[in-house]
């Protein structure tokens, strides 16, 4: 499982012309999942993106989590992030899960965020446009391999 996380100001997802999720401050994180994850793998990234101290302090020390800051999630799927460019120039994403069961681990980890943040999303398997101001920048690729 990989989480794409940017540490945001705000940020949307739109599938056609409708905002299907629109945050403030905090994290806008693309989720990938693999066809071999688990909902334990997913347990033990939500753990770790959750407990990600990226926010400055009153120092300007990155010490804060995202429930520090009161931050939000907006959460939208992407198979790409399983591309395997090895071979010529055409990704290819036989690496990324089933559909069926990417969707049903994508809405397993909104569940399980929605317990303790105010949660937005993406459509599963949508064309979606995504619009972010990325603060800082700050990105980090979690990955549940070198977990």
């Amino acid at each position: 499982m990989r989480f794409l996380i940017q540490r945001v100001t705000k940020a949307s997802v739109k599938v056609d012309t409708e905002i299907t999720g629109e945050i403030g401050k905090g994290f806008l994180v693309f989720i990938g999942v693999s066809n071999e994850d688990t909902k334990e793998i997913a347990d033990k990234m939500i753990r770790k993106m959750l407990g990600l101290r990226i926010f400055s302090d009153e120092n300007d020390k990155i010490n804060l989590s995202l429930s520090d800051v009161g931050g939000e999630l907006l959460l939208v799927s992407q198979f790409t992030l399983y591309a395997d460019c090895k071979k010529g120039f055409r990704p290819s994403f036989i690496n990324a899960g089933k559909p069926d069961m990417a969707n049903e681990l994508y809405e397993y980890i909104i569940s399980e965020c929605s317990k303790q943040f105010t949660v937005k999303k993406g459509v599963f398997g949508a064309d979606m446009k995504v619009e972010l101001l990325n603060d800082g920048p700050f990105t980090i690729l979690l990955d549940s391999d070198t977990l």
